[in-house]
């Protein structure tokens, strides 16, 4: 049974890769300027908006604390608008997304709240603009945390994919589903849950090669 259940088990680890890895990728397209808004935006700081701080915030963290199982069946709507349909792997990538978004905002504002405020005004007293002591100094200082950041991120995500695999959304929560609960094969649930732990460590292992290479202290 476990060797016949090898090429599916081998589409299921992509489609779980593929879920996370294109969710991670749009979601941090959008939180990245919104992190990046609400680390500077705040009275008195580099791109001074408190309106923006005032209506953004409550809706970033109003979005995070919402469980991700109901914010995946909220906007079904949503989803149906952006892909024709709410099941499958492609209709998975749009909530899963939505929850991602701002939980890297948090993350990236948080990674450049830490950078040594001397260096933004250094980088001011020369004559930078705002948006080069963005792209110049903030980014680059706080590129070791973002990218501790996106890898937590990105393991988080394998988890919310087995959610979504368990209304059809593909990945190996669905075959863990299908293949061992609905049919009592606590084998087939092992073999998805090691394969869920080593995909899990090796997205850890990746994520934290890139952050130590990134960490300025280490060269």
């Amino acid at each position: 049974m476990l060797t016949t259940l090898a090429p599916i088990l081998l589409q299921a680890t992509w489609e779980t890769l593929y879920m996370v890895g294109v969710s991670l990728f749009l979601a941090t397209s959008l939180g990245l300027p919104l992190g990046v808004l609400l680390a500077t935006s705040g009275r008195g700081e580099l791109l001074e908006a408190p309106l923006f701080q005032k209506l953004i915030g409550p809706i970033v963290n109003a979005t995070r604390s919402v469980p991700f199982i109901i914010l995946a069946v909220a906007i079904i709507p949503f989803t149906r608008l952006i892909v024709g349909t709410s099941i499958g792997t492609s209709a998975a990538i749009v909530p899963l997304t939505v929850a991602a978004i701002p939980f890297i905002a948090r993350i990236i504002e948080g990674a450049i709240r830490e950078v040594d405020s001397g260096l933004t005004e250094a980088a001011q007293a020369m004559g930078a603009r705002p948006l080069q002591v963005v792209t110049k100094v903030l980014l680059p200082e706080a590129l070791p945390g973002i990218i501790h950041g996106l890898t937590l991120t990105a393991v988080t995500l394998i988890g919310y994919s087995a959610m979504v695999g368990a209304v059809g959304a593909g990945g190996l929560g669905d075959l863990g589903i299908r293949y061992g609960y609905q049919r009592f094969r606590p084998d087939v649930m092992a073999v998805v849950v090691v394969t869920l732990i080593v995909v899990v460590q090796a997205v850890q292992m990746f994520g934290d090669r890139l952050a130590r290479k990134a960490d300025k202290r280490n060269i």
